[in-house]
């Protein structure tokens, strides 16, 4: 059956691990929503993986509606969650809701969303709106050029930095937390203080999922 917010949060309570995969084109996620993954990720990774970009920075919104809706045409059950790309969404809390709305339109059922503390203001405006929400922290590939590259995050003095993150979007309405290549036991330390699943990309064992 299709999984939907509260399969999640059940998940997590009940100590089972959710599975999320990448998927760009209807047939990919056909494949992989018949395997019985719980959530596809269009993320703007695509950039880079399906049109040999250097990054995600160019991905437009465009693109991410063009993806989103031929990754929802090849899935049935799978919760799918679509990146909000660069420039899409970092103005203001409205220019998000906008850019998320039409993300939604094309198929996603949630969208993802890059930042800590500063960020999750707009993840709140965009729940109470009926978007949910997946908050991306630790290493996120949007700003990679302010991290000075793809580089671990949250080690030493800078952990509770980045647990105030996962902190600050939880209690805004996240419906995940995303950790990116961050320390596993800052990961499992996330993990255990937050009540939304959280997933890892990099984060250790400890998440309650993996992409």
């Amino acid at each position: 059956r299709p999984v939907r917010v509260h399969h999640l949060t059940r998940a997590k309570e009940r100590g089972e691990r959710l599975t999320m995969l990448t998927a760009y084109d209807a047939v990919t996620a056909r494949i992989l929503d018949e395997a019985g993954t719980d959530m596809l990720l269009v993320g703007d990774s695509l950039g880079m993986t399906v049109q040999g970009r250097d990054s995600t920075l160019p991905v437009s919104l465009n693109d991410m509606c063009y993806h989103t809706a031929a990754v929802a045409r090849g899935s049935k059950n799978a919760m799918i969650v679509a990146d909000l790309p660069f420039g899409a969404y970092q103005q203001s809390k409205e220019q998000a809701f906008a850019a998320a709305a039409e993300l939604m339109a094309a198929g996603a059922h949630m969208v993802k969303l890059e930042g800590g503390v500063w960020m999750a203001e707009t993840t709140e405006f965009l729940q109470l709106r009926g978007i949910p929400v997946c908050a991306h922290i630790g290493l996120t590939p949007q700003s990679v050029h302010a991290f000075g590259g793809y580089k671990v995050q949250g080690k030493g003095d800078k952990a509770q930095a980045l647990l105030n993150d996962a902190v600050a979007h939880e209690k805004a309405g996240a419906a995940i937390v995303l950790m990116e290549c961050v320390p596993a036991e800052l990961g499992k330390q996330v993990t255990q203080t937050v009540s939304c699943p959280t997933i890892g990309i990099g984060a250790g064992v400890d998440c309650d999922g993996q992409v």
